[in-house]
């Protein structure tokens, strides 16, 4: 059940490049327990906004709170560890190991394994269970002893899914999951999201505009680094200007 508390929101997020402003006062609020996309036309500052909100590049001006924090000159690990943590659009899973041992390599942080070099490998074997569990709720438990390179492209997103549910976030924050994906994988990968999304808040650029208006509770448009028009998928859709800008061309 989605509550109208924000766990995210920035106020004023402004990125400067040497001269050129990527993103302009952007005011943005994703509620607790919603999925919220961020879409817009190539070159609108999606991923500027993303990369800003996840810690990878540091604002010129404007502030980011998460979860009452201020976290707007935090790294990226400080705020993963708070329990917001995002997937990148390239795939990003050892491909020559298998299916359970990314997912187990992934859960040694939380485990305080990441860091002990002299433990035995089979003190991994302990987190079998967790791992299984992950593999699992994502769909893979058919694949998990075959290596990752071995994955169709969309189970290969499913996997990554999984090592990032790994570190237990709150919010996870999703780079166009369905790039690349023919129709039975951007099913399955919904269906994902959705599952993963009754207990976490999920806050995704994607480009498919049938996955949004599916899944998305709210939509927010970036049209050239500000904000065009946010709310319900109905009502920015039918936003003349958000029709001008991007989704005109997209339906026609």
């Amino acid at each position: 059940m989605a509550s109208t508390q924000p766990i995210l929101s920035a106020t004023g997020l402004t990125m400067e490049f040497r001269g050129f402003v990527a993103v302009k006062n952007v005011t943005l609020s994703v509620d607790e327990g919603t999925i919220h996309a961020l879409i817009g036309p190539n070159g609108a500052g999606k991923t500027t906004v993303f990369n800003l909100l996840t810690k990878f590049l540091t604002p010129t001006r404007g502030q980011i709170v998460y979860r009452g924090a201020d976290i707007t000159a935090m790294k990226p690990a400080e705020v993963a560890r708070l329990g917001l943590v995002r997937s990148f659009q390239i795939s990003a899973v050892f491909p020559h190991l298998t299916v359970l041992d990314n997912v187990r390599i992934a859960l040694q942080r939380p485990s305080n394994l990441a860091t002990q070099f002299w433990r035995p490998l089979s003190a991994l074997s302990g987190l079998d269970d967790r791992a299984m569990e992950l593999i699992e709720a994502v769909g893979l438990r058919a694949y998990a002893h075959l290596p990752a390179v071995e994955l169709s492209y969309g189970r290969k997103r499913a996997l990554e899914i999984a090592t990032t549910l790994a570190l237990d976030p709150a919010m996870l924050l999703l780079d166009e999951p369905m790039a690349g994906m023919g129709h039975e994988d951007i099913g399955r990968i919904s269906d994902l999201i959705r599952r993963i999304a009754q207990n976490r808040t999920v806050l995704m650029v994607e480009h498919n505009l049938n996955v949004v208006s599916d899944l998305c509770d709210r939509v927010t448009v970036l049209a050239r680094g500000e904000i065009l028009a946010d709310g319900s998928y109905d009502a920015v859709s039918a936003d003349p200007r958000v029709r001008e800008a991007y989704m005109g061309t997209e339906h026609e």
